[in-house]
């Protein structure tokens, strides 16, 4: 299992894109490697050290707890990430 993490928070546009970028790339893969991934969705409003760690650069993407971008996500990379 992999593990994705969107780090974020609401009402954050560049959040909302960076979703939209993981659903899509999840959507284009196979379903055997999709299927295997797990997406967790955290906020930096929710978590002080969340907060601390990453307010300047959401949203974040983390691939089994390592960080695969901030800012602008590459569906790219991200595809290349999970397979």
């Amino acid at each position: 299992m992999t593990d994705l993490t969107l780090i974020g928070k609401p009402d954050c546009h560049l959040c909302d894109v960076a979703r939209e970028v993981v659903d899509q790339t999840l959507a284009d893969l196979p379903d055997d490697i999709a299927d295997h991934v797990e997406v967790t969705e955290r906020s930096i409003l929710d978590d002080a050290v969340l907060y601390e760690k990453w307010w300047e650069k959401i949203p974040v993407v983390l691939i089994d707890g390592e960080l695969l971008g901030h800012w602008r996500i590459s569906p790219d990379r991200l595809r290349q990430a999970l397979t």
